[in-house]
């Protein structure tokens, strides 16, 4: 690989894989896709920085004042920079403490700034760096690591790349291209527990960033962030440790990691680096302050999940202030087991989907195994369990199945690929769900109607009305009328209070609305249509998309 970087002919190919299955099948992946060198493993000091050989295709330096990754060279070729940028925790940490020290076949580089702790190690033989990151409190504003990639090795056009020819839509991050489609770094399509790694690979080169455990980072197994972003001025690959767009936790402070910063022979990472298998035995001995090493972790495992909706997948998730782990229920019997835990008491709570069905209280001690009984999900925990005369969408926690919902998790509501935010509704039409929109906003589709016939029976009863919500933005929560009969305002359920909606991401906190329609409510007549109109109430909020606004899970009339 040899000229500019930005003359080179470039074949524009993209890989996000989340799944080690897909990464078992890459041919030369991983430690093993390494170029004989003649160079020995090893580092020097040039003066400014700490030169690391890692004796296989891979040289990279450390700045020894500010701990920044100031040069990244793979098989003889620049991959570090742009903009005049280096690769760093957050933007930069400024002066540090930074030192080096070699122990056989590994090198670990320190960096103290403050209360703050970045570690990068090196192996020989292998074309990965290793980084940790112990963030103790809120010193250093946020928690993230960035790979700063040169302009011209890595092209793409994904969801969350920014445009060649943009126009800003929305703040300073939200792009339109010229055919109607949009951008935006923030567009990532996946949930952290959907991916291992994200990258770029062209050329017969890969660059990776395997991700950590997130152990100690926040918003559990469903939450989306920031993994990379590409523009004409080159790329960035991100591992952020806490990211407060939508955020519904508080931070977790202390160690995270080890991620890797990965090359191959452009395939996929191996497996053997992925999160929850990574082993660092190798490591134990460094150190590195907060690490745990396995003999100080413990597993919770559970024999099975009774009352299950097999249509849905379940997750089991343990968090506490301190940490967060989940794991996936088998489909056969909910059978799950989540290992590498630090010692303490959780929550755990089984997720339906998205929806909390059923949570208890576990505890974990080092180098134990906490086993528990087959764990019986109470019918009542599942709202899709309770009679109803109709239901539009089934409850998972969700907006997955209703307009647009695909689309909005890598898309802005104004793309063109969107379906009209407005329609209306009609029971038993067979298309309730596929009809409803995912979002509705006060100043875009407030007032939508569904149109439902009673039964003489049912029209002779009050009902229970219910709207179940994942998100909102600017407290925007839906205020219902029947007929000519309205129900009082209901006050806003607590929500993050950033962007969400036109941002790619539906999770918040989910919330059920219920509303208590009396009898006089319906019409009497059996050939008549009830009329529902969902209108979205706040104070708050802008114009048009920024307009408060909610993502709905389900809705229905319960008999």
């Amino acid at each position: 690989m040899s000229g500019s970087a930005s003359n080179r002919p470039v074949r524009r190919r993209t890989f996000v894989l989340g799944t080690a299955a897909a990464a078992g099948s890459a041919a030369l992946a991983g430690p093993l896709a390494q170029t004989a060198s003649a160079a020995a493993f090893g580092y020097t000091d040039d003066g400014t920085n700490y030169v690391v050989d890692t004796g296989a295709s891979l040289v990279f330096k450390v700045n020894k004042s500010n701990g920044d990754l100031t040069s990244l060279v793979y098989k003889g070729t620049e991959y570090q920079g742009y903009g005049g940028m280096n690769s760093h925790v957050e933007s930069g940490l400024g002066a540090s403490t930074v030192s080096i020290r070699q122990s056989g076949t590994t090198i670990l580089i320190s960096v103290t700034h403050g209360t703050l702790r970045h570690y990068y190690a090196a192996r020989s033989g292998e074309n990965n760096i290793y980084l940790w990151t112990n963030r103790a409190d809120t010193s250093v504003a946020s928690s993230r690591y960035i790979v700063r990639v040169k302009k011209g090795l890595f092209l793409n056009d994904e969801p969350d790349s920014y445009t060649f020819t943009n126009s800003t839509i929305e703040a300073s991050d939200v792009f339109a291209k010229s055919d109607g489609q949009t951008r935006s770094k923030h567009y990532s399509k996946l949930r952290v527990m959907d991916y291992t790694h994200i990258g770029w690979s062209a050329n017969g080169v890969g660059l990776w960033i395997v991700r950590s455990n997130h152990e100690k980072a926040a918003g559990g197994p469903f939450y989306r962030s920031l993994l990379r972003h590409q523009s004409a001025d080159g790329g960035g690959l991100y591992e952020i440790l806490h990211y407060a767009q939508n955020q519904t936790e508080n931070e977790r402070f202390g160690l995270q990691g080890p991620y890797v910063i990965a090359f191959t022979d452009g395939g996929a990472p191996s497996s053997s680096l992925f999160p929850g298998t990574l082993t660092t035995s190798w490591a134990d001995s460094l150190g590195i302050a907060g690490y745990v090493g396995a003999g100080g972790r413990g597993r919770v495992a559970g024999v099975g999940i009774t009352g299950r909706n097999t249509a849905h997948p379940y997750t089991v998730g343990l968090a506490n202030s301190a940490a967060q782990y989940w794991g996936s229920a088998r489909s056969s019997d909910g059978y799950f087991s989540i290992a590498g835990v630090l010692p303490g008491t959780y929550t755990l709570t089984v997720y339906k989907s998205e929806l909390a069905v059923y949570t208890t209280s576990v505890t974990v001690t080092a180098g134990g195994t906490t086993t528990l009984n087959s764990i019986a999900i109470p019918s009542t925990n599942d709202p899709s369990n309770a009679g109803a005369i109709w239901r539009i969408n089934d409850w998972t926690g969700t907006p997955a199945g209703f307009k647009n919902a695909d689309l909005m998790t890598y898309a802005h509501p104004s793309d063109v690929r969107a379906a009209a935010w407005t329609g209306n509704v009609v029971i038993g039409s067979g298309s309730e769900t596929s009809a409803f929109p995912c979002y509705l906003w006060k100043d875009v589709n407030s007032g939508l109607l569904v149109y439902f016939k009673l039964t003489a029976a049912q029209a002779a009863a009050a009902h229970t009305l219910r709207i179940g919500v994942t998100t909102a933005y600017a407290n925007g929560r839906p205020q219902v009328t029947v007929n000519s009969w309205a129900s009082p305002i209901p006050s806003p359920p607590t929500q993050p209070s950033t962007r969400s909606l036109t941002n790619g991401s539906y999770r918040g906190n989910n919330h059920t609305f219920t509303y208590n329609v009396p009898a006089s409510a319906w019409l009497t007549d059996t050939g008549q249509y009830n009329v529902l109109k969902i209108d979205v109430v706040s104070g708050s909020g802008a114009a048009g998309y920024l307009s408060a606004g909610t993502s709905i899970d389900a809705i229905d009339l319960l008999a």
